[in-house]
């Protein structure tokens, strides 16, 4: 069975995607800035709805739009933002942390990882933003520090998802099965079967993954 996981903006569109087929759900608000954190109340209610269908929730932890290079005080915000959906019993936190030099900014992940405790965690398109000869070091640390997935195009977003096949095969490859890669990026319900078959996995992400809503 393949996973569908949908990104959704606010809760509107969560139980027309769980209608729909989604079999996880990552919320977010701002979806047109690539996702950010959205309020206490609305994951409260999200987890909440999902539960009861038996979907879990990965709860984008994002405090705004643009890089991933974060100050002290937006990293406070967004470790304040993972306690919190751990309080609420969110499945899991999507974050990304990046240094100037698009390396992995490991102190901060290593807080946040640790704020996460026992929930699920993704690696987000921050990962494209790393130059490509640092993806596979960064890979490995991931791996090594417990993230369960990277949600990756597997190049800039405005290439389509097929021209990144190849690299999305050697990034799938070099995990050697420690993680899992989420493709994500232009990923619709009319594609889904081509590209998780191309890739081999067996999830996959996307806003229009399980058709418009």
């Amino acid at each position: 069975m393949i996973i569908k996981e949908v990104a959704v903006e606010n809760f509107t569109n969560v139980p027309a995607a769980i209608r729909a087929g989604a079999n996880r759900i990552e919320l977010c608000d701002n979806l047109a800035v690539g996702g950010t954190t959205v309020s206490k109340g609305v994951m409260a209610e999200t987890q909440k709805y999902a539960s009861e269908h038996h979907i879990p929730v990965m709860a984008m932890i994002r405090p705004r739009g643009g890089n991933f290079v974060y100050t002290d005080t937006e990293l406070k915000i967004m470790e304040a933002d993972v306690f919190q959906a751990q309080e609420l019993g969110v499945d899991g936190v999507v974050f990304g942390a990046l240094n100037k030099d698009g390396s992995l900014d490991t102190d901060a992940l290593k807080m946040l990882i640790a704020a996460a405790g026992g929930m699920q965690i993704t690696f987000h398109m921050a990962f494209d933003a790393i130059p490509k000869e640092k993806q596979n070091m960064a890979i490995d640390w991931l791996a090594e520090a417990g993230v369960d997935r990277i949600l990756t195009h597997g190049g800039s977003l405005d290439t389509t998802i097929a021209t990144n096949y190849e690299h999305l095969k050697q990034t799938i490859a070099q995990t050697n099965h420690r993680l899992i890669i989420l493709p994500g990026g232009g990923i619709t319900a009319q594609n889904l079967t081509e590209v998780t078959k191309e890739l081999n996995v067996s999830e996959a992400h996307g806003t229009r993954i399980v058709g418009a809503l």
